[in-house]
């Protein structure tokens, strides 16, 4: 792959089955290269994906999704259907597929891949299992990116992807990544995304997935940032019949901070389901994580935040901010923070709404003149503002308003 060139990179098609013979699929993994994962690695990881839970049980008869039943079909594995293109114009970065960094780069490569707890979820495990390709990011030491990396990805109808992406920014290394994934009816999505940076350095990840809403896309995320790093997610959903991620941070060395921001809003009959995990495994390290959705229609969301502290964490400052908008009766989503404190000298808060718009604002705004649905759409559009901000670059804003608007109209 070349800084500013688009380069397909060819993934495996899966499909789901309800009760496919576990013999095959693991007989398929001998077909996918190994020059990346060999065999017995990807059958300890599909090990792991059956035998794990997948921690997103469903809580009554009223969930649509079944997560421990989501399997993949043995027949369709290593099958191409995908297209992912890196564009960027600075020549100090190591830009390259994953087969590539394998060959060229394996000690930088091996510092991140598998490293982080990507592969510790059941998806991640699954797309650890399956992976034929991905990308690989490098910044060098004290370089600061000017423009933002972009990662387009694209899933075509009917496919499946197993995308990996790698980040690893050295000391001092300033880098913004802004990947915006998008799928054909039908596509079948399961990646992780893994960052590792060293000491000082500060790394941005945006995502904006607009899937179709008959598409399925599952990702597993996870940080580690360095001593005194800074690590930011913004994360958005807006597409896709099934949105599951899990991310995760592990703070572990002392001035970390770290940063998550998410928008989803689930409509119809999509489904949401949102799990982030910071721990703070090293003191004197902040976090703070801000999660706005919506949901109308039919449509279901879940929000699973967990802050955990270890208890030689002192000095660790969390918070966590979940607020839900509901726009229709019929529609639901389940809010769940959580803390677990193991240290007597820390700041942790959170705190989480699920609420309907506000009556008095939208009188307010109709005695303005202003007609009653162009005051909903106001107030909800201004609702996820305090997420938005949090994402990089003008015109990515521009874009997430502009998606949010369309599944308000």
């Amino acid at each position: 792959m070349t800084r500013s060139a688009k380069r397909a990179l060819p993934l495996p098609e899966v499909m789901e089955t309800a009760a496919p013979p576990r013999n095959a699929l693991y007989e398929r993994l001998g077909a996918l290269d190994a020059t990346l994962v060999d065999r017995d690695t990807r059958a300890k990881a599909l090990d792991r994906f059956f035998a794990l839970p997948s921690g997103r049980e469903k809580p009554g008869r009223f969930w649509r999704v079944d997560f421990e039943s989501i399997v993949p079909d043995a027949q369709a594995v290593a099958s191409a259907g995908a297209q992912i293109s890196v564009e960027t114009n600075d020549r100090a970065v190591i830009i390259c597929d994953l087969a590539t960094a394998a060959r060229e780069h394996p000690q930088l490569l091996a510092r991140v891949f598998g490293t982080t707890a990507a592969g510790t979820t059941k998806f991640g495990a699954l797309a650890h299992a399956l992976l034929t390709n991905g990308v690989f990011a490098y910044v060098p030491p004290d370089h600061a990116c000017d423009e933002p990396i972009a990662i387009h990805s694209h899933a075509a109808a009917g496919a499946a992807v197993f995308p990996w992406i790698v980040v690893l920014a050295e000391r001092g290394a300033r880098a913004t990544i802004v990947e915006r994934f998008t799928a054909e009816t039908d596509a079948f999505v399961c990646g992780a995304v893994e960052i590792v940076t060293a000491e000082n350095a500060d790394v941005t990840y945006a995502a904006l997935q607009h899937a179709d809403d008959a598409a399925r896309v599952i990702f597993s995320r996870a940080a580690r940032p360095g001593r005194d790093a800074r690590i930011a997610w913004a994360l958005a959903d807006i597409g896709a019949q099934l949105a599951a991620q899990d991310v995760r941070i592990s703070i572990e060395e002392p001035g970390a901070d770290a940063h998550l921001a998410t928008v989803f809003f689930p409509r119809a009959s999509q489904h949401v389901d949102f799990v982030s995990t910071v721990e703070h495994r090293a003191g004197e390290a902040t976090s703070e994580t801000i999660v706005k959705s919506a949901a109308r229609e039919r449509g279901q969301a879940r929000f699973l935040g967990n802050i955990r502290i270890a208890p030689h964490a002192q000095g660790s400052d969390a918070r966590l901010r979940d607020d839900a908008l509901l726009l229709s009766p019929t529609a639901h989503v389940d809010s769940v923070p959580a803390l677990e404190i193991g240290a007597n000298d820390v700041k942790a808060y959170h705190g989480a709404t699920v609420g309907a718009l506000d009556a008095d604002q939208i009188f307010y705004m109709e005695s303005r003149g202003i007609e009653r649905d162009a005051a909903e759409r106001m107030i909800a559009l201004g609702f996820f503002e305090p997420a938005i901000e949090r994402f990089p670059t003008s015109a990515l804003r521009d874009d997430l308003r502009a998606a949010l608007a369309a599944k308000l109209s």
